[in-house]
């Protein structure tokens, strides 16, 4: 039996000259946790070329999504930016990932610090119930390098509140929290300088990031998983993974630069 399968593409839509994200069908048997990933990509030559990527969309939804970022030169990105709906994108049937909430022991305040696609994740993450029944709060933070690159900001700011599903835990329990650190915008900075200065928590409203309450999950560019982990670690924060629950997780997956 084939481990991938053949989807049709149902939606394109390009955010930046740099960036997209597209909708495909879904195959009925495939299952996954919100915040895991899975290879997709297309034939070349008669041969699969795969990345990783995850799904945007939560595992309930009947279609998949997914966000990516354009490389001209890059052996599948210069070719995927150019799908059209009714083509085709291969989608792997093993999901796989680190970042569920299950890696991660019950908290306060749930951080999900993404930069860029690392946002990807984040989306499924946020649409689940049971998010809202292990953490008290859910701080959505992303960051970029441009205003036009933060994705989905309708979607977070004012359809997820009307939601019939979670639209009652996204009012009372979710926190957006968008920056950006190379043009003007109502909140500048890096993450990692943010969080540890406590400019973050100020910001959003929250007490002060207290490493033995609240927890993180962490995906992005290679400079804010090392920054991070590197404070994390000095906070005395423990690194989670399957089976063994921590209060950070981090994921090492990326799709194609």
């Amino acid at each position: 039996m084939s481990a991938i399968t053949a989807q049709n593409v149902v939606d394109v839509h390009h955010w930046t000259p740099t960036l997209f994200s597209f909708t495909t069908t879904r195959d009925p048997a495939f299952r996954y946790d919100n915040g895991q990933f899975t290879m997709i990509g297309i034939e070349v030559d008669g041969k699969p070329l795969m990345r990783a990527y995850s799904m945007v969309s939560p595992n309930y939804q009947d279609t998949l999504e997914w966000l990516s970022i354009k490389v001209p030169d890059g052996p599948l990105t210069s070719r995927l930016q150019h799908i059209a709906p009714g083509d085709r994108v291969l989608v792997s049937k093993k999901p796989v990932g680190t970042l569920v909430i299950e890696n991660l022991e019950p908290g306060r305040t749930l951080y999900l610090l993404g930069t860029g696609t690392g946002l990807a994740p984040f989306m499924s993450i946020i649409r689940d119930p049971a998010t809202y029944d292990r953490f008290e709060r859910v701080a959505l933070v992303h960051g970029c390098r441009q205003v036009a690159e933060l994705a989905y900001g309708d979607l977070l700011t004012q359809e997820l509140p009307r939601d019939e599903l979670i639209g009652e835990m996204i009012r009372a329990q979710f926190i957006y929290h968008p920056t950006v650190t190379r043009e003007p915008f109502r909140n500048q900075g890096r993450i990692t300088d943010l969080l540890e200065s406590g400019q973050l928590a100020r910001d959003m409203g929250l007490e002060a990031f207290d490493p033995a309450l609240d927890r993180a999950m962490l995906c992005g560019n290679p400079d804010l998983l090392v920054d991070m982990r590197a404070l994390f670690t000095r906070w005395a924060m423990l690194e989670g993974s399957s089976g063994t629950p921590g209060t950070f997780i981090f994921e090492k997956a990326f799709v194609e630069r």
